[in-house]
């Protein structure tokens, strides 16, 4: 609404000075296309007659040619609508779009998209609303024939549908009331924001804002990380026309890169840009800026209060649903990068991390954890060729680094090696969270994985210690007496095996998390142990 109203004030600004000048040319005065314009969302629309979208964002199409689209997906018992502005003479999702002549949005079904797939487009204004299926209808004498040879069938699947549906509930409330215990479940996908009261939100701008051709309002508040590479500031991201009220911004993070760090700052940028990308456990992107003001490039991505895991950690002790929250959701993070297809279903390029560690993992106000600064990441596209796979060196950071990456053998002929890669390196993580969890006993100060070797510690010392030595970070016998904590304690030792090959993958991991339901009664209950207050804002960023 804010943008529609920020829209309008401008449209009639225009029309203002085009009529004190004389100017009042058709052309002056055309108007971009408005469309609904919202995200992956739950509805209850059946794919039946017609439904409302509920989409409350509109958005004022980049180009003049855009037409609105609205896309109805069922796969399963998840049921979704997506709403954008698209350019018909561009493929989405592979199809060509041929109806968006029509005042209405008329739904076509598409075959092959892996799920039941229905999708319209339109060129009038929010035109992609309200949607309409076309029902095939059935001669009623027919029907009442059909119907009455098969009532005994059908009192029969009444019986079985009614007797499923009320198993079904009972269900359902078990894991509502499991889930008000224990760890959320993991598979549901929504892009976050904090919001002035620090509470979790589904921000206004995450649709619109790579739509911008002008910079955003944004103020920047309080620098909260520093790297090699790019500073990240804590900012206001003005939303209403009064730029004194408080209420009119939404905080926001900033990272920030000389002219000179344009590579890293586009490396990351096209990663982000990826709208598969998106995930829970991934820090939410809302766009890329050119300052050339300042001589600046700036990725404006949600900001988290918490902080980093490692801060986190430093400060906290965990209990042992944090440590499944924390550990389960990190997993779930890499799952799906490391993945070839999206929640859906639907195909994405598979990414490698390959800089995981504890400050580049930012911890959310529902203690699960989101993935963040991917300026080394690699798209794992089958296209690359062993060259282009080479040229990408020898990168993240030493106390994290997998032997074969050490010792710069990783396997180019096959892109898994990236993975395993990450598997190694998210096994570091785990332990470093598992070190903090009151339920192993004793917990002693927070220290990094290796935290016998100096604060950052060369390839050269990291090969003496897991190559030649073939250490790793200790796991005492005292931290094996908690059931749940032996199940993470043999992933993570599955996970950091000497032999890529052997490691578990991190959908695997992910998957053993989400086993350790039952486990929820073992639970200490208690809240972590805080040393500082809540808010946490540094980030260790490269």
């Amino acid at each position: 609404m804010e943008l529609l109203r920020f829209s309008a004030f401008w449209c009639g600004t225009i029309l203002c000075a085009s009529i004190l000048f004389g100017q009042t040319d058709a052309t002056m005065l055309k108007i971009k296309r408005l469309c609904k314009f919202c995200d992956v969302r739950a509805t209850r629309c059946t794919g039946k007659g017609s439904c409302k979208v509920e989409c409350d964002i509109t958005s004022i199409c980049p180009n003049d040619s855009d037409v609105c689209v609205s896309i109805w997906r069922k796969k399963d018992d998840n049921v979704t609508f997506d709403t954008i502005c698209h350019n018909p003479e561009h493929k989405l999702h592979g199809l060509v779009l041929k109806d968006y002549n029509n005042s209405k949005c008329e739904m076509k079904e598409r075959k092959g998209m892996g799920s039941q797939f229905f999708i319209c487009s339109c060129s009038e204004d929010e035109c992609n609303d309200q949607i309409f299926f076309n029902s095939n209808t059935m001669d009623s004498q027919v029907v009442a024939v059909i119907l009455v040879s098969l009532v005994p069938l059908l009192v029969m699947a009444v019986v079985v549908i009614t007797s499923f549906y009320f198993y079904r509930v009972y269900q359902q409330r078990r894991a509502n009331s499991r889930r008000k215990k224990g760890p959320p479940d993991f598979s549901d996908a929504h892009a976050i924001m904090i919001d002035d009261e620090g509470s979790d939100s589904s921000s206004t701008h995450a649709n619109n804002l790579n739509h911008n051709t002008e910079l955003l309002p944004i103020e920047l508040d309080v620098q909260v990380g520093k790297g090699r590479f790019a500073e990240v500031y804590r900012a206001k991201l003005k939303q209403g026309s009064s730029v004194s009220e408080e209420q009119g911004f939404e905080t926001v993070a900033v990272k920030i890169f000389l002219y000179e760090e344009y590579a890293s700052w586009k490396n990351e940028k096209d990663i982000f840009s990826d709208a598969d990308l998106r995930h829970e456990n991934v820090l939410h992107f809302l766009t890329a800026e050119e300052r050339k003001v300042q001589r600046q490039y700036w990725l404006i991505t949600a900001y988290q209060p918490r902080g980093n895991l490692q801060e986190y950690l430093s400060h906290h002790v965990v209990s042992w649903r944090d440590l499944w929250l924390l550990g389960g959701s990190l997993a779930q993070g890499v799952a799906h990068l490391h993945s070839d297809h999206t929640s859906c279903g639907r195909y994405k390029v598979p990414i490698t991390h390959r800089d995981i560690k504890s400050s580049n993992i930012l911890v959310k106000n529902d203690l699960t954890c989101c993935l963040c600064d991917f300026g080394l990441a690699l798209r794992l596209d089958n296209s690359l060729s062993v060259d282009e796979l080479a040229n990408s060196g020898q990168v993240g950071t030493a106390r994290y680094m997998a032997p074969e990456v050490l010792e710069s053998r990783i396997n180019l002929e096959n892109i898994e090696s990236f993975k395993q890669a990450d598997v190694y390196s998210m096994a570091l993580v785990l332990w470093e969270i598992t070190s903090r969890c009151s339920a192993i006993g004793e917990v002693k100060e927070y220290e990094p994985p290796f935290g016998n070797l100096r604060e950052h510690p060369c390839v050269e010392s990291m090969k003496d210690s897991v190559i030649r030595d073939r250490g790793r970070p200790e796991i005492p016998n005292s931290w094996i007496n908690h059931t749940g904590i032996q199940i993470v304690c043999s992933s993570i030792q599955d996970c950091w095996d000497h032999d890529p090959e052997a490691r578990l993958t991190a959908q695997c991991v992910a998957e053993r998390f989400n086993d350790m339901e039952y486990l929820d009664k073992l639970s200490d209950r208690s809240d972590s142990e805080e040393k500082i207050p809540e808010e946490i804002c540094v980030v260790d960023e490269k």
